[in-house]
């Protein structure tokens, strides 16, 4: 069964992100609201791969920072 990850969408700036983790099958519908705050969520893309027998994980960065957030460089999706 595959673990997702998810981040809350706070209703107001002051509110922080919160990240979390929740094993659900493929046939399952996405976590729409956060179980713990209720506040709204997204599924946070990420790619795990193996390098050398070492896994590693890419995840997204934060909405609005990161490579491809405001004056993030060279990064263009």
């Amino acid at each position: 069964m595959p673990t997702y990850l998810y981040e809350t969408l706070p209703p107001t700036p002051e509110l922080p992100v919160r990240r979390f983790e929740l094993k659900q099958s493929m046939r399952d519908a996405a976590l729409t609201h956060d179980p713990e705050t209720g506040h709204p969520v997204r599924r946070v893309p990420q790619a795990s791969f193996y390098l050398g027998g070492v896994r590693s994980l890419a995840v997204a960065p934060l909405e609005g920072g990161g490579c491809c957030g405001p004056g993030g460089g060279a990064c263009h999706h």
